[in-house]
């Protein structure tokens, strides 16, 4: 069975740094691509970056870019996001996702992402 934990939010000030890990104890991510959404109170559910199976193809939201980074660890089966310069638009609920897949495409759309993590929070004070 497949199960995506995030850990590693929390409250910081704007201009700080969180690192968010998602876990996969179903060892699914082998075969998937990983993406990382976000959803702020009254919005809907956002794309904030992915990593394709290789690794070799991370997109990232035009918001992010330059400030968060997404890695995987194979050997671990977990995916981070390290975010930094942290703003207080950044909060939101964060969740990482996995679209079990046999190539090296990534997606930015959610309705393509077959597992959902739990979500954690991000909160960024100004």
């Amino acid at each position: 069975q497949v199960r995506l934990v995030e850990s590693g939010g929390g409250l910081v000030q704007a201009g700080g740094s969180l690192r968010l890990s998602c876990a996969d104890s179903g060892r699914t991510f082998s075969n998937s691509a990983v993406g990382w959404f976000r959803q702020a109170p009254g919005k809907g559910r956002e794309f904030v970056c992915a990593i394709n199976r290789s690794g070799l193809s991370k997109p990232y939201a035009d918001s992010v870019k330059g400030r968060f980074t997404i890695s995987r660890d194979s050997a671990k089966n977990t995916v981070y996001l390290q975010m930094n310069s942290l703003k207080p638009e950044d909060t939101a609920v964060y969740y990482c996702a996995a679209d079990i897949i046999y190539s090296d495409y990534v997606s930015r759309n959610s309705n393509d992402y077959d597992y959902w993590g739990q979500g954690t929070q991000v909160t960024v004070s100004s």
